[in-house]
């Protein structure tokens, strides 16, 4: 029995003990499960970096989420994300094969006609997996989001290299922030529910990007932008919600829009956040933003929503959005849509949209 063979039965066996995270979607890496033990987000958290880039082991669950909108020297238009979770089975980090922390990574590559996945597990305390906050380093296996060299003045994770490989895509991409860091919800607080559920929450949706894809076709160069999240939490979803519908915008006037619904047994909980083009944002009130479906798509036995429109009436927004493929469907352990997408109306651009529950 090989190595990788002994750590994926050791983690299929740890994950049996978590909430059953496919079967329904607020089980998603252990988000719908009871706090108790772990640390709870509280409001007025004021954030520290480069600390706050860095694990939170004392909270349930935890993402550095990258997403990136890119265009092809060949002129198509590529999506691609790179994602590093954490799951903790108790609060609190140990050293070695005693550590609670569990982490997964999920990589993609979508093209208007293809969707490449790969996912890894790892266990933490063996150096498998993990995450420094200075020098900034985040990697699973081989996959790495890792700060460049320092430059005075600028944030930890300001400019980061960001590599991944699965069967049949690789990529290997140069971010440089070209604005702030954002603070998402109320400096940072972001409320998930009526009932109060809430995570802490900050973006970084002003890279430039430059690389490398490398497909079946060949190499391609692509240049682009992304966006990083940051969330931690021990219980962001109350008790009905079933899954959420979340979007990141890249305006074409420079302005951004992050916006997700949470849905429930009645009209669901949504919030957002204008950022100007200086990064400066502007929280709306919960129900502020409206999204709803117009367009749907078969894609792995079920039918999912692909094509949205979302209004903003305090920013006069009235778009709606079209996928570059509506087959982005990320077939992993706890399965979700999420994929390109470019929009038009009262305002045009591209970004991201990701969908679990359905």
């Amino acid at each position: 029995m090989t190595a990788r063979t002994v750590i994926s039965f050791l983690m299929a066996l740890l994950l049996g003990l978590c909430p059953p995270i496919a079967a329904v979607a607020q089980g998603f890496a252990g988000l719908g499960t009871t706090a108790e033990g772990f640390a709870v987000p509280q409001p007025g958290k004021a954030f520290a970096f480069p600390s706050d880039h860095g694990a939170h082991p004392d909270f349930r669950i935890e993402w550095w989420y990258i997403t990136a909108n890119l265009t092809g020297a060949d002129g198509k238009a590529y999506g691609v994300q790179w994602t590093l979770f954490r799951s903790a089975l108790q609060p609190g980090e140990r050293e070695g094969w005693s550590s609670p922390q569990i982490w997964m990574g999920h990589a993609a590559v979508t093209t208007p006609e293809r969707h490449f996945v790969s996912e890894r597990l790892a266990r933490g305390g063996i150096g498998q997996a993990g995450v420094t906050a200075e020098p900034f380093d985040a990697w699973i296996d081989d996959w790495r989001m890792q700060a460049a060299a320092p430059v005075a003045g600028r944030d930890a994770v300001a400019d980061v290299t960001l590599k991944a490989a699965g069967q049949d895509f690789s990529y290997a991409l140069n971010l440089t922030a070209e604005g702030p860091i954002v603070r998402q919800g109320q400096e940072g607080y972001s409320v998930k529910s009526a009932a109060g559920q809430a995570s802490y929450y900050y973006s970084q949706p002003f890279y430039d990007v430059r690389g490398t894809l490398s497909l079946p076709g060949g190499d391609v160069a692509v240049t682009g932008q992304a966006w990083l999240d940051r969330e931690w939490s021990s219980q962001p979803l109350a008790a009905d919600q079933t899954g959420w519908d979340w979007f990141s915008l890249h305006l074409d006037s420079g302005e951004k829009l992050m916006g997700f619904r949470l849905r429930d047994s009645g009209a669901g909980y949504t919030s957002a956040t204008w950022i100007a083009a200086d990064g400066t944002p502007s929280p709306l009130p919960p129900g502020a933003l409206s999204v709803s479906p117009v367009s749907t798509a078969e894609v792995a036995g079920r039918t999912v929503p692909v094509g949205w429109h979302l209004t903003l009436p305090a920013r006069g927004l009235d778009i709606t959005t079209t996928a570059i493929n509506p087959h982005a469907w990320m077939a992993t352990r706890t399965p979700y849509w999420e994929g390109p997408i470019t929009f038009g109306g009262s305002h045009a651009g591209r970004g991201y949209l990701e969908m679990t529950g359905y």
